[in-house]
């Protein structure tokens, strides 16, 4: 006696079961790939918002620097084309590191964490340029100085005495002067109008010496000059080519 299983049957249940089952089967293999898709997919929105944070952050830093008056939250936020929430934000965070901080008239200005970073950096600076100084000092034979911008000053940060002559100039490191006053700031302000043409003063900042100065240009972030500063009168054409040279070199070097 032959049997068939008719539609509806305890068989046709089964076959249907077993469709299920490897359907659901194949379901729960898949979900691991999709969840690490998803995973990867969130990770990468994460990273890329962390770098415009970052970017802003920064420009933000940049943007108060180049204001010496300071900046409002929303002179910023017109600035970096975002909103004033966003600019909070921003400055919530670099206050808290020391980066920024607020005036009594609520500015936005520069931190102390800001110096801290730059005299973390200026051992490095200074042994970058020691070779172009070294350099100098001797074909001029004069005290060689690499002079910074700090707090609206001129500090000078590097220098190196000549090893041949009878008597020079002892310029000490750390001494500070302002900008309008000497040849290494004056080679600053002439810097930032973007001129790279060697000055030169005569007792400005000590009676009876001679300076000539070029500023250093082309290294983002850094305002500096190279200069050398005798007790003789120097020779401004001759050591003025010298003095720029150098400051070529010293921008190559730290750039």
């Amino acid at each position: 006696m032959e049997t068939t299983a008719r539609s509806g049957e305890p068989g046709d249940a089964a076959a249907r079961a077993g469709v299920r089952a490897a359907a659901r089967d194949r379901a729960e293999a898949g979900e691991p790939a999709a969840r690490d898709r998803a995973g990867a997919s969130e990770a990468t929105a994460r990273a890329g918002e962390t770098a415009q944070t970052l970017d802003r952050g920064l420009r933000l830093l940049h943007l108060v620097a180049d204001a010496p008056a300071g900046l409002t939250v929303t002179e910023a936020a017109n600035r970096l084309g975002i909103g004033r929430a966003a600019v909070y934000r921003l400055v919530g965070a670099l206050t808290g590191h020391g980066m920024l901080r607020r005036d009594g008239d609520g500015r936005l200005r520069l931190g102390a964490g800001v110096l801290h970073l730059a005299r973390r950096a200026q051992p490095l600076l200074a042994e970058g340029a020691l070779p172009a100084l070294r350099r100098l000092a001797e074909q001029a034979g004069a005290t060689a100085h690499l002079t910074v911008v700090e707090g609206g000053e001129g500090v000078a940060l590097a220098v190196v005495e000549p090893s041949w002559t009878s008597f020079h100039v002892a310029y000490r490191t750390g001494a500070r002067h302002p900008l309008e006053r000497g040849a290494a700031g004056l080679a600053i302000l002439a810097g930032r109008a973007g001129v790279a043409d060697p000055v030169s003063t005569v007792g400005e900042l000590q009676p009876g010496a001679y300076g000539v100065a070029a500023p250093v240009l082309g290294v983002p972030g850094l305002e500096a000059s190279v200069g050398v500063v005798a007790l003789a009168p120097l020779d401004a054409g001759t050591v003025g080519a010298q003095v720029l040279a150098a400051a070529q070199s010293i921008a190559a070097a730290l750039s």
